[in-house]
């Protein structure tokens, strides 16, 4: 009886029918009824009934007595088959076991789902526009960049571990095989974020932005020499030419441009632009250890992934830090208070500089999740845009017309590359003679 209540309050239209499997199993399969079928007469119900009883007979009997089992169960199908007719001339006929749900569309664009998009779209901007120009006065007066990224990075963490300490966010403990897959992420994460600080340092914001703005550029060859069976359509690589020029002519015409900067503006496109393609690749690849009978590990959600990555990140550049900063620590804070900056007011520009890091990071995050990734490149393109033109205002670096026009034309060829991107390219003609 508690068999057929549950088969009747299934929806009608989930029917799965006897396979191969289920006499090979020993587990008959189901046939669920929905709730119209006590209009369809007492067949109907007799037959649902009769099939419920032969599945408990096949699940009981086991080897010998699955063939009887199985016999009652197609006798109990017939039954329900030949009151679903009686139904149907009732006009209660329920659907048959082709229908399926209609497929769902996705809902327009709401007035609050606009509005959330333009909040993180904002967010993401202000705070990295504040990061960056936060990052660079403390560097003018704390220049010990080692320092900087992992007070960065242990900021990250301790949000992620207050946000799980206080249940504000989930806690997921990742897999032995999420590490082994985090960890590579999190080394080319420490080395882009040194690398920038280290360019930030040595040149102006405005510049390192620009030269930051080649990422297509390295994109595109780290993918051709990494992912097997990348293919770019020639627009990609045509839209590269003005991001180069732009970034060659911004860069010889900048009084603030030194060789050590732009080389480490360079290996931080290098380092972020790989973990893109590890990410890809970690992502496309089957998960160690996955059977038939072992379910694959809970994808992370963002929160959880850039919080790991910013523990794994802090504790591996943390001893490195210890071993060449620590005895510069209190020579550097001391240097600091010449320049008007105390001790507490310097160990609160590091934390207000780490909180803003991992707040970019997260908006950046909230905008990817609602938007697609040609919208979101856009956007970052915009950011950096609105990055360097903050930084003009704010620090006053005199820019020359030369610079001007070329941050303008790399920063239009980035446009342009974000567009052409999700061109496929047209498939080779194959020769009908060969």
């Amino acid at each position: 009886m508690a068999a057929f209540a549950a088969a009747a309050a299934a929806p009608l239209h989930r029917r799965r029918h006897p396979t191969a499997a289920t006499a090979s199993s020993g587990r008959p399969a189901v046939v669920a009824v929905g709730s119209g079928a006590f209009l369809g007469g007492g067949a109907f119900r007799r037959g649902a009934a009769a099939a419920a009883v032969a599945r408990s007979t096949a699940a009981i009997g086991g080897g010998a007595g699955l063939g009887g089992g199985h016999n009652g169960w197609r006798s109990g199908v017939g039954a329900a088959a030949r009151g679903a007719v009686s139904m149907a001339a009732a006009g209660g006929a329920p659907p048959p076991p082709s229908a399926s749900p209609p497929a769902p569309t996705e809902p327009p664009a709401s007035l609050g789902r606009t509005l959330a998009i333009g909040a993180s779209i904002a967010l993401w901007w202000a705070s990295n526009v504040r990061f960056n120009i936060a990052n660079k006065r403390l560097l003018k007066v704390f220049p010990l960049f080692m320092t900087l990224t992992a007070a960065q990075f242990g900021m990250g963490a301790a949000v992620a571990v207050i946000a799980w300490a206080l249940r504000l966010r989930r806690w997921q403990v990742p897999t032995k095989a999420q590490l082994r897959a985090l960890y590579p992420l999190a080394l080319v994460h420490v080395a882009g974020n040194v690398f920038t600080n280290l360019s930030l340092r040595a040149m102006a914001v405005s510049l390192t932005h620009t030269l930051k703005a080649s990422e297509p550029f390295f994109s595109v060859v780290i993918s051709k020499l990494f992912i097997p069976g990348t293919v770019y359509s020639g627009a990609v690589y045509a839209s590269l030419v003005p991001i180069v020029a732009g970034v060659t002519m911004a860069s010889v015409s900048d009084i603030t441009f030194s060789w050590f900067g732009f080389f480490t503006a360079m290996g931080a496109n290098v380092a972020f632009q790989s973990r893109n393609v590890l990410s890809k690749r970690f992502m496309d690849a089957p998960v160690p250890g996955r059977t038939a009978t072992v379910p694959a590990a809970e994808p992370m959600d963002n929160f959880n992934t850039f919080g790991w990555i910013s523990i794994l990140s802090f504790l591996t550049l943390a001893p490195f830090t210890l071993l060449f900063d620590a005895a510069k620590w209190s020579g550097t804070v001391a240097a600091a208070g010449a320049a008007g900056w105390t001790a507490p007011a310097v160990a609160l520009a590091l934390a207000n500089v780490g909180f803003l890091h991992w707040l970019y990071n997260q908006a950046s995050y909230l905008v990817l999740v609602r938007v697609n990734p040609v919208t979101h490149a856009v956007g970052n393109t915009m950011k950096r845009a609105a990055v360097i033109i903050s930084s003009v205002l704010v620090f006053g670096n005199p820019l020359t017309t030369t610079n001007k026009i070329g941050t303008a034309i790399a920063l239009i060829g980035v446009g342009l590359y974000s567009q052409v991107k999700r061109w496929k390219p047209k498939a080779k003609a194959v020769d009908a003679t060969a």
